[in-house]
């Protein structure tokens, strides 16, 4: 991140002399680096060639993860890993076979640059027989929404991202559907690969994914649609058709992605907080989707069920979840929802004149690692923005991970105390 900073913040970087600030060099690099897509400058406009490629690399550096990289490096370099290093991809990738964990990562870089290769071929086939693009703006243009399409970043290079393309889903569609293969998860795409015949044998992980997935495309593609139907700023001047295509978008773009073909900023409040619930869920684990993800989602659902219908056991798909997941799954909603709160106040208190709708949308987005705005991200003031670039880090990191690291782990325990039921509710 230090060093991408430094990159952006070089003349070479940017168009206007002199380079930009730090903090605005961090924010880029930080945004990038977390996949999350949140902008002070424009991405093709006030970057040069270089400062694009330097913002293009730190968003595969943050998809793929900078553990994984390296992996692949001492792969090509030296021919093996050690074991410190297969262990933390096997903790990256939430893989319980470390013996696997090369394989693994090989298939995970061979899917990833083989998904972002035909979707940028697809973009260039688009873009320059149809737009009429020159021929290497076309393949800049189309490899770098491609690579931020799968590693659910949203950085785009057109002034307003992607709206001048809403009604066309020869663009649209190959970045739709690369934000969803991506935001389901590493572990849950090499799965569905090795075992796409027999869904059976599928992990409880792999089956919430899949089951939820299109629950929450179709149920956000209808809430978003039914909102902004009429709203001549967003839905309202379409066709009919027009209209149930880009509110499909969105919805698949507001899980993971930053991408946008309407005007964030012009839709009803109403629709900014059910965009808000989407992007805190967020995709699959262990992946380059951001948010709680669909799993915790999945479990804390399951439990507040089993606890409503008086069951005994909490069970998913015909297993029983652990008593332990059941902690974790709580205290990635507590430390998430924890940490939009105290951002969402930090910000409040130091631009409340923005509003507090699109605070919260601003935070959240970060959060989850999604890169939506309404426009006010280049208003903050500059400690806005570094509660920004602090939640965006955070939310990459996950807020397990980050208190994980904070806290020891497997404390002996000597004693226990006696129990207590306290009233709840």
């Amino acid at each position: 991140m230090i060093v991408g900073a430094g990159l952006l913040m070089t003349p070479a970087a940017t168009v206007a002399p002199g380079g930009i600030s730090l903090l605005s060099g961090l924010f880029t690099a930080t945004s990038a680096l977390s996949v999350t897509g949140l902008v002070v400058l424009d991405t093709g406009q006030d970057f040069t060639f270089f400062g694009q490629l330097v913002i293009l690399i730190l968003i595969q550096a943050g998809g793929l993860g900078v553990i994984l990289l390296t992996t692949l490096l001492a792969l090509v370099i030296a021919g093996r890993a050690g074991l410190k290093l297969r262990q933390s991809v096997a903790s990256e990738t939430k893989s319980s076979d470390i013996g696997g964990v090369m394989p693994m990562v090989l298939r995970i870089t061979a899917l990833t640059l083989s998904t972002e290769f035909v979707v940028a071929v697809l973009l260039y086939l688009r873009l320059r027989f149809f737009y009429g693009e020159a021929n290497g703006e076309a393949v800049w243009s189309a490899i770098f929404h491609a690579v931020s399409a799968f590693n659910n970043a949203g950085f785009g290079l057109n002034r307003d991202n992607l709206m001048a393309y809403v009604a066309d889903p020869f663009i649209t569609g190959p970045i739709a559907l690369s934000v969803i293969l991506g935001g389901l998860g590493y572990p849950v795409l090499i799965e569905l690969f090795r075992k796409y015949r027999f869904p059976l044998t599928w992990s409880m992980t792999t089956r919430a994914v899949v089951v939820v997935t299109p629950i929450l495309l179709i149920s956000g593609t209808i809430f978003i649609g039914a909102i902004e139907w009429n709203n001549p700023g967003t839905l309202g001047p379409l066709d009919w058709w027009g209209k149930i295509q880009a509110a499909a978008f969105q919805s698949t773009i507001t899980r993971t992605a930053g991408f946008n073909t309407i005007d964030i900023g012009q839709m009803h409040p109403a629709t900014w907080f059910g965009m808000d619930i989407l992007m805190f869920i967020g995709g699959g684990p262990a992946g380059t989707a951001g948010g709680v993800k669909i799993t915790t989602f999945v479990v804390l659902a399951a439990m507040t069920w089993t606890e409503i219908s008086g069951g005994r056991a909490v069970n998913l798909f015909g297993r029983r979840v652990s008593r332990s997941v059941h902690r974790q799954a709580t205290t990635v909603i507590v430390l998430g929802l924890g940490l939009i709160v105290v951002s969402t106040m930090a910000i409040m208190l130091d631009a409340q004149e923005l509003g507090f709708d699109r605070i919260l949308f601003e935070v959240v987005s970060a959060f989850g690692t999604v890169g939506l705005s309404t426009g006010i991200t280049a208003q903050l003031p500059p400690f806005s923005q570094a509660v920004l670039i602090v939640t965006m880090i955070f939310g990459r990191l996950g807020p397990v991970t980050v208190a994980s690291a904070l806290a020891l782990r497997n404390r002996p325990i000597r004693y226990e105390l006696p129990k207590e039921r306290p009233l709840i509710g």
